[in-house]
């Protein structure tokens, strides 16, 4: 790209245009202090109708987000809500990043500004149409005052006010200065829903073209006059420390400025990447692995199976599990499944900016998925009043739950990177593909024993599920996102128990797009196939006969079905496999159409998709996001794992060794969405859990036995 300087004009995030961008950016022809004295902020003549809404004399509607648009949709998603309440026309709609301030922006599921858990949607929806209805109420209101008219009598649509008597007409930004000193209703009056006319429309998605034309700006993309470049050479064994440093070498490589040792690492500083990057291959570290991991992967399972049979913490114990399992003509199944670490591996490895003013205050620039927490440990780290630090969050390529960190991690090591300094020049911290596919935070190591019992007519009333794993919130306890889609199992089986065992390791855990669903959607939903095949029952028919319960399981199984003409003949040399999983609040179903590749890996070709997440509120970005997961899923279970070899050493390191789908391994995606009343739900995880089994059942029907272990391709086989 060839473009984005950095003014260092700087104003106050607290008011005015710069609530929203705060910074100048400029082409790189220019340099940053040729900039000094353009306003910061851009366009002065928004005007902030309420917390979430601004309005331009261009009659522009600018939607402050408080999700990080990192390529799932939630400038589209919030902006359309705001849009169908304001009735605004489409081509009007923009949207921004918000300030970091939990008060206003905190995420009603979390309790404090962030973006996970698919909840960017869900937890706006009523949020967003109030904002939206209320800055309506409020241009009304304006122009009523101003024309001497009844606001009864006023109507909008399409972006246009208007009195029909007078014959007054006029657009958003006429009234925008006046709106926003009007006093906003308590509670303003909503759409019925029979009336939406954006809501549930293909509406392009507002991000596509600045990310197909090179001109959306990422971190990467931001830089400064006289900017310093770090990198942080990490040890290769996770809980390993700093032991000592021979930085001679690195000091000689052209370029590289210093070289600090840093609670993360070594830290290399330099004048550009490329001799930062040098610098560090120069080092020549001893680490102290007297706290490191120094397992491997085998015998991390060898030590979690260990755990089966003892006590555990119980998530689930009805009926009697045990009785179950001895009655007479009971069938019974069991299997044990291993499931590896894995990475998030988003295109954008992590980075942060960090500028000083002359103030003594802070400029943090980083695709912030959780930015009240990036800023509470920035300053920390750097011994400042919060106040004076400023996070500017940046779009972000991918995240898969990577940039959702307790305690901010990742910029806790950038801010001791920059503290390292003297401050006085501005600092890109960066990390490389090899630095994010072995920098921890992985999904982590999992380990199912499943046992089952049928009944002599052929009904399983028996399920017993020990899950061994590191708790992900750290808890000494339950930790319900481990057994999360087990303990809550949406079949009718009269006796069932789920037991959990948390075990400690110094690998960092953290979150995977779709969390404990990960893990277990896939033992549900290929052991419970396995249980129907072993009494000859249809993997789609014996489902429904165990979600009685269920019913928007049962629709959005039936639709799938209907989708991929279950029962049909399939062409010669293939087999389908199906799954149905509920995550975040959102059905959703998968039938796949699998064969054995030239390669002896699985080849998949279709995948049939039906999903129930509630009002839809983009069709579009609910079909990109299930065909995402999707792609994401079926490169997760085919080829993915970090493993530890011999000591605990990190044995994977770039995409050579850590796949993601190639775009010829792409299947041909058809989804449906179904159409419903409820309250939305998520979905940029939801997609992800059912592929896998699905994969998984279809591999098995086609004769290649239970898949016991993930990946199911070893990496050195393709």
């Amino acid at each position: 790209m060839t473009f984005n300087a950095l003014t260092t004009t700087r104003r106050s995030f607290l008011a005015g245009a710069g609530l929203v961008i705060g910074f100048t950016l400029a082409p790189k022809v220019f340099n940053a202090s040729a900039l000094e004295g353009v306003p910061a902020g851009g366009d002065k003549s928004l005007s902030q109708i309420n917390a979430f809404i601004k309005i331009g004399t261009d009659d522009t509607v600018t939607v402050l987000s408080k999700h990080i648009e990192f390529g799932q949709g939630p400038f589209t998603g919030l902006s359309t809500i705001v849009a169908e309440e304001l009735d605004a026309d489409w081509s009007q709609m923009r949207a921004v990043h918000s300030p970091a301030d939990d008060k206003i922006y905190g995420n009603l599921a979390f309790g404090l500004q962030g973006t996970g858990g698919s909840t960017s949607i869900a937890n706006s929806y009523d949020q967003l149409r109030k904002a939206g209805a209320t800055a309506r109420a409020m241009l009304v209101a304006a122009a009523a005052a101003e024309w001497g008219v009844p606001a009864a009598e006023i109507t909008v649509e399409k972006g246009r006010i208007k009195h029909a008597g007078s014959g007054k007409e006029s657009g958003f930004g006429a009234f925008a200065d006046k709106a926003a000193t009007q006093t906003p209703p308590a509670e303003p009056k909503l759409k019925d829903p029979k009336d939406f006319v954006l809501i549930g429309q293909e509406l392009p998605k507002l991000d596509t073209v600045s990310k197909t034309n090179g001109t959306a700006v990422f971190t990467l993309d931001i830089t400064a006059d006289n900017m310093l470049y770090a990198v942080v050479a990490h040890p290769d064994h996770f809980g390993a420390t700093v032991k000592s440093v021979d930085d001679a070498a690195a000091r000689k490589i052209p370029g590289v400025l210093d070289v600090k040792t840093i609670p993360q690492g070594v830290a290399v500083y330099a004048e550009n990447t490329f001799s930062a990057l040098k610098g560090r291959d120069a080092l020549t570290v001893e680490w102290d692995l007297s706290k490191a991991e120094t397992r491997s992967s085998d015998q991390l399972t060898a030590d979690f199976a260990k755990l089966f049979g003892t006590d555990g913490h119980e998530a689930a114990n009805t009926g009697d599990v045990e009785k179950s399992f001895g009655g007479n003509g009971v069938q019974t199944l069991e299997a044990d499944i291993v499931f590896p670490f894995l990475a998030h591996a988003p295109m954008e490895p992590l980075d942060a900016v960090f500028i000083k003013a002359a103030d003594g205050s802070v400029d943090v620039f980083n695709g912030a998925q959780f930015p009240t927490m990036d800023k509470k440990v920035t300053a920390q780290v750097l011994g400042l009043d919060p106040e004076k630090v400023r996070v500017n969050t940046q779009l972000a390529g991918g995240s898969f739950g990577r940039k959702a960190q307790f305690g901010s991690p990742y910029i806790a090591e950038a801010a001791a990177v920059f503290a390292a300094t003297d401050g006085k020049r501005p600092m890109k911290h960066m990390w490389t593909r090899e630095d994010d596919i072995r920098g921890g935070f992985y999904r982590p190591m999992y380990m199912h024993r499943m046992r089952g019992a049928i009944d002599a007519n052929g009904n399983v009333v028996g399920w017993d599920q020990t899950i061994v794993g590191q708790s992900i919130m750290a808890k000494a306890d339950l930790d319900e996102t481990s057994v999360e889609g087990a303990a809550n199992l949406p079949y009718v089986i009269p006796n069932l128990r789920v037991i959990s065992h948390n075990v400690s390791l110094a690998v960092p855990p953290l979150w995977w797009r779709s969390v404990g669903h990960t893990h277990t959607g896939f033992a549900v939903e290929t052991f419970m196939d396995e249980l129907l095949q072993k009494v000859g029952k249809d993997p789609v028919e014996g489902r429904l006969a165990l979600l009685s319960k269920e019913p928007r399981h049962m629709e959005t199984l039936k639709k799938v079905a209907e989708m991929a003409d279950w029962g049909s003949a399939v062409p010669e040399g293939r087999q389908r496999g199906v799954a149905v999983v509920k995550s975040f609040g959102t059905y959703v179903a998968q039938i796949v159409e699998v064969s054995t590749g030239d390669d002896g890996a699985p080849r998949v070709h279709k995948v049939w998709c039906a999903v129930d997440c509630g009002v839809a509120i983009n069709p579009n970005v609910i079909k990109a996001q299930m065909e995402g997961g999707i792609g994401y899923g079926v490169g997760a279970v085919l080829f993915d794992a970090v493993t530890l070899g011999q000591g605990g050493k990190i044995v994977q390191s770039n995409f050579h060794d850590y796949r993601s789908l190639r775009i010829n391994e792409m299947p041909a995606v058809e989804v449906a969405i179904i159409s419903s009343s409820e309250k939305p739900t998520g979905v940029g995880e939801p997609g992800v859990p059912p592929v896998g089994p699905a994969i998984a059942n279809a591999w098995r029907r086609l004769g290649h036995g239970a898949v016991r272990r993930l990946p199911i391709v070893s990496i050195g086989s393709v």
